[in-house]
Formats: structure tokens, C-alpha cells, sequence
């Protein structure tokens, strides 16, 4: 019922900024790819608006976030106003939120056992980084330039910095 969103973070609420035209066509970018890519697949793509539900530990507050972009497979995630079982999901850097995003939100969306991608992208400069679990349970870090092309292994899609940055920086 509010006029501006929130994150629900273990039992309190913070009021979230809104978007600049940059993260708003980028995150479009990468969504629009994604949807065109999984149709048909039974995988669903969300940006912005759907939340997605962390269960820290038993007895205790759910985390509750919007990812900027989400990808989810699993047919168990029927919930209507957020998901639990994401398999990739994609946040933009702003000067205000990319160090929350790379510890705190890094953190808590590694502790989902169906995560295999997360992916920081830069909102100045075509920067990408991108985090993936390996077999012995560590996360690997991966960081992309202007000549590179992010591999989304979860959902079988590869990204041109072009394509990212369309309209934006190119």
C-alpha cells in the first residue's frame, strides 16, 4: 500500500531509492534477452517488481529483497508476490547500493541452495562480475571488460557488453 518500496531484512524494513535511466534501460536489456531466451522453457524472468524470499534460519525473520533482474525454473515457485527458488539473479551497482549488494546481498543470496549465478553489473562503465558456486561449495568470482561476453550458464544465454549496455554506454 505504500508509495515506495521497501526490503524486509530479518524483522525491519529500509526504504529503497529509485532507479536512474541508466539502471532502469540496462536492467530492461538484460530482462528483455532473458524472456526472449527462456520462452517456451518453463523458466520465468522477473525484474524489479518481484521479490525474492531468503529463510535465514528457523524461528527467525525471512529477508525479503528485489533483485533488479531474477530467473526461476523451479516449479515450486507458484508463490504470486515473491520467489524462493531463484537460479540467477542479476543487480546493478550504484554508488549508494553496490556495497550492500556485493557483501550483505552477496551473502544472503548464496545461502539459496537453487542460486547458480549472481551478477553485479556496473551502471558507469561495461563492468560485470559474476559469482558462481563451484563443486567444493566456495563461490568463484568471475570480473568482465568491454571485450568480454557474460556466459549465463544457468539459463544458456550469452551476453555481449553491447547487448548489456545497449543505449546506455555504447
Amino acid at each position: 500500500m505504500s508509495p515506495i518500496r521497501h526490503e524486509y531484512l530479518g524483522g525491519q524494513i529500509f526504504a529503497m531509492s529509485g532507479g536512474s535511466e541508466e539502471h532502469n534501460r540496462i536492467s530492461l536489456n538484460i530482462a528483455s534477452f532473458l524472456r526472449l531466451n527462456l520462452r517456451g522453457s518453463g523458466c520465468k524472468t522477473f525484474i524489479a517488481d518481484m521479490k525474492v524470499k531468503i529463510a535465514i534460519a528457523e524461528n527467525s525473520s525471512d529477508i525479503f529483497y528485489y533483485p533488479d533482474v531474477m530467473v526461476t525454473c523451479d516449479p515450486q515457485d507458484i508463490e504470486k508476490y515473491y520467489k524462493s527458488y531463484p537460479c540467477l539473479i542479476v543487480e546493478l551497482l550504484s554508488p549508494s547500493t553496490q556495497d550492500l549488494d556485493r557483501r550483505e546481498k552477496r551473502l544472503n543470496y548464496q545461502s539459496l541452495a537453487s542460486l547458480q549465478e549472481y551478477v553485479l553489473v556496473s551502471q558507469t562503465e561495461m563492468k560485470v562480475e559474476v559469482y558462481r558456486p563451484s563443486d567444493n561449495g566456495y563461490w568463484s568470482r568471475e570480473s568482465l571488460g568491454k571485450e568480454d561476453c557474460l556466459e549465463l550458464k544457468s539459463v544458456g544465454l550469452t551476453l555481449t557488453m553491447t547487448d548489456i549496455y545497449d543505449e546506455v554506454l555504447i
